[in-house]
């Protein structure tokens, strides 16, 4: 259980760093006024590490329950990983200037999330 712990705590760090290079990435492209197909990538690479985040949080929730000082850092982990298939939807395919900014402040709202949920479970 403490390498899962590990591994968790460690993903944080990643998927930190990787939201903060989109960040920038999406500003850029708003600047350019187009989504290319590499962002759009980065971001499905995102949602999957925040996915497998969330099943490493799943595990060690099993394999030691405290459900109760818990249920704050569940629900940021649900927010976290419906956020970016929401700002999909809500672009609906289209890539210009004002979908890369929904994608920086989704991918900005997103950091804050991963940061403030890393700091629940402390």
């Amino acid at each position: 259980m403490e390498r899962i712990a590990l591994l968790h705590s460690r993903l944080q760090l990643t998927i930190s760093a990787l939201l903060a290079v989109l960040i920038v990435w999406g500003l850029v492209a708003a600047l350019r006024g187009r989504v290319g197909q590499g962002y759009t990538a980065a971001m499905w690479v995102a949602q999957l590490l925040i996915v497998a985040q969330c099943l490493l949080g799943l595990i060690q929730l099993f394999g030691d329950v405290r459900l109760g000082r818990m249920a704050l850092h569940i629900v940021y982990g649900v927010v976290a990983a419906s956020c970016l298939p929401g700002a999909f939807l809500y672009n609906r395919g289209r890539a210009g200037r004002w979908e890369a900014l929904v994608f920086a402040a989704v991918c900005l709202f997103l950091l804050g999330i991963v940061i403030r949920a890393f700091a629940t479970a402390l």
